[in-house]
């Protein structure tokens, strides 16, 4: 990998561009995506300092609405629903990891469904995925699944304390809840503690729109439905 990383190379269908124009203040909220590539997957982060900076620059600077922060949550439910729906209809879990998928997929699209609901006309379209691999192995299933999770309680924790709307809120702290105890679930599947510590540490807009950079599951070509039907599969 090189350390001369553009915002074209892992933005490829536009969806961190457009993040950046709606946080700068358009009226519309993001279609950016975040996770962190867990080292098992990639070997490490992909470079990219300046690119990295102009991410973090432009999230300091702006404060997001309400809308913007549910469109960034809805955005890494597209993401999960995505991942776990692809990865129960792959077939390559078994046990409690298939059992885990099958339950945490239809808690994230039901996630989906409900923050779509809630935004109506706002709500931003799924980008696409491609997951390389990643849902056709269970060692690889089991440690980008950790990474996910973790990486999605911290983001809530995170955007929670900005949120005005009460509505907005509880839909937001009903989600965080659920994605805590699916954290804490695939923790034990794969042998790591459940709870870690006794306060967990949020992430800040800018640490995701940063964490964005490490992941190529951002694909370019039609846009997966929530649903999950005709998933793209990435052998």
């Amino acid at each position: 990998m090189t350390d001369k990383l553009t915002l074209a190379a892992v933005d490829r269908d536009g969806a961190i561009e457009e993040m950046l124009d709606k946080i700068d203040g358009e009226a519309a909220a993001s279609r950016g995506i975040f996770l962190k590539k867990s080292a098992v997957l990639s070997g490490g982060l992909i470079g990219g300092g300046a690119l990295l900076g102009t991410l973090a620059k432009n999230a300091d600077a702006a404060t997001a609405t309400d809308a913007d922060i549910a469109n960034f949550a809805l955005t890494l439910e597209y993401l999960e629903a995505a991942f776990y729906t692809e990865a129960v209809q792959m077939g390559a879990l078994s046990g409690d990891v298939a059992r885990f998928a099958r339950i945490v997929a239809a808690h994230e699209r039901t996630h989906v469904a409900a923050l779509k609901k809630m935004l109506g006309a706002a709500a931003v379209a799924s980008p696409s995925f491609n997951f390389q691999g990643t849902t056709e192995s269970q060692a690889k299933f089991k440690a980008t699944a950790q990474v996910l999770e973790d990486t999605g309680v911290m983001a809530y924790a995170g955007q929670a304390p900005r949120i005005q709307s009460t509505a907005i809120l509880k839909a937001a702290l009903a989600i965080h809840t659920v994605e805590a105890r699916h954290a804490s679930w695939i923790r034990h599947i794969n042998g790591a503690p459940p709870a870690p510590v006794g306060f967990d540490k949020p992430k800040t807009m800018q640490q995701i729109l940063a964490a964005v950079t490490g992941t190529g599951f951002i694909s370019s070509g039609p846009a997966m439905t929530a649903s999950g039907s005709n998933p793209s599969f990435t052998g």
